[in-house]
């Protein structure tokens, strides 16, 4: 299928997640992008899975195993044991014709150890055929076929070091240790290619499985099938230990390559002739918005050109917004208008200018690869993009022909989600009626208001309260999910200032986010279309009641960061390190990493490194990822909105920020070119 038209061979999930076979892993690794969920039982395992592909060369995950022969003691005595691991593979070396594709893995690595494993394994095909052979320390090499050779460095390697207990500790010491075993396996895909067979030499004895249960098997080898209903989902079935019925299911999508027809309104058809006149330009302005996707605040004539101040809020990309809208504007041009200049704004602020010539049109533009021999005629060589200055962005340039009051309401309905997940609670979820109102007084002012109703939930039974040695800061917040049935989420003033020509500034108050209400402050250092970014922000917030109204409760903090914001330059990676002051009083470190794919999605994780240190609790550390997406790649429509779904393994106390509604590198987003040019395409 998908695999196929590549020519490579079909990949699928282990039983615990991440690409193999079935109980073992192999070197394969899925498509760029690849985020797959997947679902299995085999007594008494029950694995929930999630792996992503964010490049070529590494495959990460998480999971969740329910052991049904234990539960979770006195705080959840009818609930099955929930445990929880992060998975990592690198895969430093590709198969070629003579050599092996190589892999190194790491299972378990930032969770309770249960399962943890450490493994090198490498593949290679023959036609249909793909044979996997590697070598196994900790759980996938429990049945320790021979010593150690590691040991012949030191014999620190010869024992391997027990789990780590608490959890979401990286055990180095373990790593590599103990007694290692061979595992590997042959994958057949069959000639009717919706079929995958497979069968495997297993590393693992089960006479030390975790919690001190140990299974019989009465033979090493696992057999196993494949059905690929399509694309996205797999069905997968298996006989394993000798003894048990595995059976499982995949859901995969490829976020990279998301992408959905659209059923915009055509682009303006422009006129044949150069001297145009508009009967209104308010029609003009009504037009852009409409069509090209451009909430125009004032069009005015500079020399000869015509000049628009406007909000993006349709398409994704500002050439394809830009390209529509010269069409909109030839129309209404006069003969000695010669460029179209667009000064794009956001949060209050003018971040960027793009001029663009008239010509061709009427015609369409000249739009060819850079390896053509005509580029040198390509018309995206006639735009200059540049910064607006700070003196420019206070002054309205030329004669004004049209200009909108920026005071005014806008508002926003839909559904909304709140969940945790990971607890002896299990999956806690309310979904709610949300409404958004933003009343703007000025350029630089605006009050917003975010309300939520409580439609249903499964929070009756939630009862499980993290035990904690900090200021219980966010380990509560299924309180606030229990006790709001119409919530007040956020209701706040904001106002921005340009500080300098790259320099931002931003102070807010109010009832910032669920849990928290205060003022605050922030101030960014931005240069046009650079890397690097520097900002500052500091918030004191004070608790609210669990009910989501007006009441506070007696806890207050102050806690801010300095962030730096780093585009790397290496497969589309956003760096953002922060060092500061936490809402538990501690200090520390975070670490957020982000890839964008070429769909616009994005995924990032992070980890938060305190001085919090033992008192943190279970889980050691505060990490998690996230997941933003247009929400255009699922919809016919074009949009500039996004969704984000974030996933921390445990919520604790420690490492916890403040989650603001506004942030200055967010508002000041035009302020890069990104994919600017990727919007000029043919029939835009």
């Amino acid at each position: 299928m998908a695999a196929e038209k590549t020519g490579r061979l079909p990949v699928f999930q282990t039983d615990y997640g991440g690409v193999g076979l079935l109980e073992t892993p192999t070197a394969r690794h899925a498509e760029e992008g690849e985020f797959s969920f997947s679902f299995s039982h085999i007594k008494p395992y029950t694995n929930y899975a999630f792996s992503f592909q964010p490049f070529t060369w590494m495959q990460a995950g998480f999971r969740y195993t329910s052991i049904s022969t234990h539960r979770y003691g006195s705080v959840a005595p009818n609930r099955n044991y929930l445990d929880k691991g992060v998975d990592l593979k690198l895969t430093p070396i590709r198969e070629s014709r003579y050599i092996p594709e190589m892999s190194i893995g790491f299972r378990d690595l930032g969770g309770t150890g249960l399962f943890s494993s450490e493994y090198l394994v490498a593949n290679k095909r023959w036609y249909d055929l793909d044979f996997s052979l590697g070598l196994a320390w900790g759980y996938l090499g429990n049945r320790g076929d021979f010593r150690n050779p590691l040991g012949l460095i030191s014999s620190r390697f010869d024992h391997r070091v027990g789990a780590s207990g608490g959890g979401g500790k990286f055990n180095f010491k373990s790593w590599f240790t103990g007694r290692p075993s061979v595992f590997g396996g042959i994958q057949y895909t069959t000639p009717w290619r919706p079929l995958t067979l497979q069968v495997e030499y297993d590393g693992n004895d089960y006479k030390h499985q975790p919690l001190g249960d140990s299974f019989k098997q009465k033979l090493p080898v696992n057999f196993g099938a494949r059905l690929r209903l399509n694309d996205n989902v797999t069905l997968s079935a298996a006989y394993e230990r000798g003894t048990t019925v595995m059976l499982g299911a995949t859901l995969s999508l490829n976020l990279a390559h998301l992408t959905q027809p659209k059923s915009d309104p055509a682009p303006v058809v422009p006129k044949n002739t150069d001297d145009n006149h508009p009967k209104s330009w308010s029609k003009v302005a009504d037009k852009l918005s409409s069509n090209a996707g451009i909430n125009v605040t004032r069009i005015s004539k500079k020399d000869h050109t015509l000049v628009v101040d406007g909000v993006p809020n349709k398409y994704r990309y500002m050439g394809q917004a830009e390209l529509r809208g010269d069409r909109i504007l030839h129309n209404a041009a006069s003969a000695d208008i010669d460029s179209f200049e667009y000064r794009w704004e956001g949060g209050g602020f003018f971040l960027r200018d793009d001029k663009l010539p008239r010509k061709p049109l009427p015609s369409n533009p000249l739009l060819v690869s850079p390896a053509s021999p005509f580029s040198d005629l390509d018309y995206r060589r006639g735009i200059i993009s540049s910064g607006i200055d700070k003196a420019d962005a206070d002054a309205k340039p030329g004669q004004t022909l049209y200009e909108k009051s920026r005071r005014g309401f806008s508002y926003d309905v839909g559904p909304g989600l709140n969940y945790n997940y990971g607890g002896p609670d299990g999956l806690l979820f309310q979904v709610l009626a949300r409404a958004g109102l933003q009343y703007r007084t000025d350029q630089h002012g605006w009050a917003s208001a975010s309300l939520g109703y409580s439609l249903f939930d499964n929070l009756s039974h939630a009862n499980y309260l993290a035990p904690t040695q900090l200021p219980r800061v966010r380990s509560d917040v299924v309180s606030y999910l229990k006790h709001t049935s119409l919530g007040l989420y956020n209701l706040q003033y904001t106002r921005t200032a340009r500080l300098s020509d790259n320099v931002f500034g931003m102070a807010y108050a109010g009832l910032l986010e669920q849990m928290y209400g205060g003022v605050g402050g922030e101030v960014l250092y931005r240069p046009f279309d650079s890397n690097v970014a520097f900002g500052v922000d500091v918030n004191w917030v004070k608790k609210r009641g669990y009910d989501t109204q007006l009441d506070f409760q007696k806890y207050s903090t102050v806690e801010g960061h300095a962030t730096a914001y780093i585009k790397t330059g290496i497969d589309n990676i956003l760096a953002r390190i922060s060092v500061g002051r936490y809402l538990a009083k501690d200090y520390g470190t975070t670490i957020d990493l982000s890839k964008t794919f070429d769909s616009g999605v994005t995924l990032g994780a992070y980890a938060v490194f305190t001085s919090a240190g033992n008192k943190y609790g279970e889980g050691s550390f505060n990490k998690g990822i996230y997941l933003t997406m247009p929400l255009d790649i699922f919809f016919t429509k074009s949009s500039r909105d996004y969704v984000t779904a974030h996933y921390t393994p445990l919520t604790r106390d420690g490492g916890a920020s403040l989650n603001r509604a506004y942030s200055l590198y967010s508002l000041t987003g035009t302020r890069d070119l990104n994919r600017y040019w990727d919007g000029f395409k043919k029939g835009n």
